[in-house]
């Protein structure tokens, strides 16, 4: 079985921000892939939204790993003990997420030096969207990113809102016209108001022939919320 070896620095940075908000958000997480260090990907995570947005990764620090998911919390609020909920994103009320955050979300995903040394990256609405997001490399000579940064929740269809995001028809109906729990599925009608306004993003789950975009291993990314 493949294990990874890379080592992921995943930084977060916020400008513009009040030095309150700049505080909060000072966090480095290392997530450790292996005991053997062979090369390192770097993931800088950035808001430019004028408000906070509560970041996160599946897997988190301390756990090995070839592929995961980063997403951005909205809507939220914690306690000192680090317990609370959030609008979108929502990890089971836990600060630091445990599991995938609860839909809509935008998700970045990545999957790490597997097949001719290469990484793989997209944008998925699969889950919804809860935030404009930009997934792109910023080293290495690769050029190609992924952008979605459409109005989705201002022009969300009406069956499909929800609070602080739009929904993926999946998540409202549960049908597998919709979810493609079966080979025989494909397109529909509301997976293409997605695909319209982010074309280069996942708007349901097979929807991968021009959506999964590739960088030689070892290669560093930036995801930015509202770029």
């Amino acid at each position: 079985m493949y294990v990874s070896k890379e080592l992921i620095s995943i930084f977060l940075f916020f400008p513009n921000m009040s030095s309150s908000k700049s505080i909060t958000f000072s966090i480095f997480l290392l997530i450790a892939l292996s005991s053997t260090y062979a090369s390192a990907a770097t993931f800088t995570i950035q808001n430019n939204f004028p408000f906070t947005i509560w970041s996160a990764a599946v897997p988190g620090g301390g756990r090995q790993l070839d592929r995961g998911r980063i997403w951005a919390r909205t809507g939220f609020f914690f306690n000192a003990t680090g317990q609370g909920r959030c609008q979108t994103g929502d990890c089971i009320g836990q600060l630091q997420c445990q599991g995938y955050g609860r839909p809509p979300n935008t998700i970045a995903e990545y999957e790490l030096t597997r097949d001719n040394n290469l990484d793989s990256f997209d944008i998925s609405l699969v889950d919804g969207f809860n935030v404009p997001m930009e997934f792109s490399p910023n080293s290495g000579g690769c050029t190609r990113g992924i952008r979605c940064a459409a109005d989705i929740n201002g022009q969300c269809l009406i069956q499909l809102r929800a609070p602080g995001g739009c929904n993926n028809p999946c998540t409202v109906f549960r049908k597998n016209v919709f979810c493609c729990n079966s080979e025989n599925c494909g397109p529909t009608a509301l997976s293409k108001f997605f695909k319209d306004r982010c074309p280069d993003a996942y708007s349901y789950s097979r929807d991968d022939q021009n959506t999964t975009f590739t960088c030689l291993g070892g290669t560093n990314y930036r995801v930015v919320f509202c770029p």
